[in-house]
C-alpha cells in the first residue's frame, strides 16, 4: 500500500472515531511500532533504490507527523465535547430541589405575639439588653436590700449601687424607661432577651426570650387585663381556652396574679405572671398615681413555643442543630 493510500485511510478512520479508546486503535493500527502499517513502509524501504528511500522515506516521516498532529487534535475535540455534554443544561430534566431558609421557632412566635398585640393597637417597645440597676430594680419598687432581689439570679457587669450595670433579668425595666418619656394613655409591648445566672434544665435557660405588656390610662382595671389576655391567648393558640386566675406576689403590681390555661385536653399551665401596676412605680416616673392606673404582664416567649409545637427542653431552641429547626418550616 502507498504512502498516500495509507494517509487517506488515516484519515478517514480518524474522522470516524468518537472515543479516545476509537483513537488509541488508530494509532496503534498505523503508528504501532511492531505491527503498524507505516512501519511495514519503512520496512519495505531496503528493497527499494536510493532514490525511492528518499521519496518514500520522507513521505512516510511526513505522515507520520501528520497522523500524529491529527489524532491529538481528535481527543481533545472529543475532550471538549464531552466536558459541554457533561455541563450541558436539559431542559427535560426535572428540577432540582433549591434548599431554602425558614425562621427559627422563637422568631415565628415572637413575630406572632407582635402582630396579635399589634392588632390590639399596642405600640411595639424595645430597650438595652445592657441594663442599670436602678432600671431594672429601683424604678420597679425592688430597691437595694429587698428580698425580692432574691428571685432574680442577676448577671452583674459592674456593681456600683444603683449605678451598676447588669445584663437586665427581664423587659419590666422598659416600662419605666418609656413611662418618663410618654405621657398616657398608651398601651405597649416589651418583646426581647433576658439573661438569668442559673442552672439550665428542660425549662430553664441562661438567656430566654420574655414579652412584657403595658397599658395606662385614667381608668384602666383588672378587667382590661383579662380582656386582653385571654383574647391573645385565644388567637395565638386558635382554640378554645380555660383560664384561671391566682393571686401571687410580684414587686412592681399590686395585686398581682398569675394566669394558667387549660388546652382542650390538656393540663392546667402557668404561663405568665401580671396585675395592676404599684403605686410606687408611678410616683418613681413622676406620675400621679391618684389620677391614672395601669395593668402590667410578663410571660416567656419560649414558653410559649414549647406549649405550641409541643417542645420538651428549652435547650433544643439554644441548641443550633439544624435537625430540630427544620421541623418548623
Amino acid at each position: 500500500m502507498s504512502v498516500e493510500q495509507l494517509r487517506i485511510e488515516a484519515i478517514k478512520e480518524i474522522q470516524e472515531a468518537l472515543t479516545q479508546e476509537a483513537c488509541e486503535k488508530v494509532r496503534v493500527k498505523y503508528l504501532g511500532r511492531k505491527e503498524g502499517k507505516l512501519i511495514e513502509v519503512l520496512k519495505s524501504l531496503k528493497n527499494m533504490s536510493v532514490e525511492e528511500k528518499r521519496t518514500i522515506g520522507t513521505a512516510a516521516n511526513e505522515l507520520r507527523q501528520l497522523l500524529e498532529h491529527e489524532l491529538e487534535e481528535k481527543i481533545e475535540k472529543i475532550k471538549t465535547s464531552h466536558e459541554q455534554k457533561k455541563n450541558r443544561f436539559d431542559v427535560t430534566k426535572p428540577g432540582k430541589r433549591i434548599a431554602s431558609g425558614h425562621l427559627h421557632p422563637l422568631t415565628k412566635v415572637d413575630k406572632e405575639v407582635r402582630a396579635i398585640f399589634s392588632s390590639l393597637n399596642f405600640t411595639v417597645v424595645e430597650g438595652p439588653e445592657l441594663e442599670k440597676e436602678s432600671y431594672n430594680f429601683d424604678k420597679l419598687n425592688i430597691p437595694a436590700g429587698h428580698s425580692a432581689r432574691d428571685m432574680w439570679d442577676t448577671l452583674w457587669v459592674k456593681k456600683e449601687g444603683v449605678n451598676g450595670l447588669l445584663m437586665r433579668t427581664h423587659t419590666s425595666p422598659v416600662q419605666a424607661r418609656y413611662m418618663e418619656s410618654h405621657n398616657p394613655p398608651f398601651q405597649i409591648i416589651v418583646p426581647g432577651r433576658c439573661f438569668r445566672y442559673e442552672a439550665t434544665d428542660a425549662l430553664h435557660e441562661i438567656n430566654f426570650y420574655q414579652i412584657e405588656g403595658l397599658m395606662v390610662g385614667s381608668d384602666i382595671t383588672l378587667a382590661n387585663l383579662k380582656f386582653i389576655i385571654e383574647t391573645f391567648f385565644k388567637k395565638f393558640f386558635k382554640q378554645k381556652i380555660e383560664f384561671r386566675y391566682r393571686p401571687s406576689y410580684f414587686p412592681f403590681v399590686e395585686p398581682g396574679i398569675e394566669v394558667d390555661i387549660r388546652l382542650k385536653g390538656g393540663k392546667w399551665l402557668e404561663v405568665m405572671g401580671a396585675g395592676m401596676v404599684h403605686r410606687n412605680v408611678f410616683d418613681g416616673v413622676k406620675y400621679n398615681h391618684t389620677q391614672v392606673q395601669g395593668f402590667a404582664f410578663g410571660m416567656g416567649l419560649d414558653r410559649l413555643a414549647m406549649i405550641k409545637y409541643g417542645v420538651p427542653d428549652i435547650r433544643l431552641f439554644y441548641s443550633g442543630d439544624i435537625r430540630f429547626t427544620k421541623n418548623f418550616r
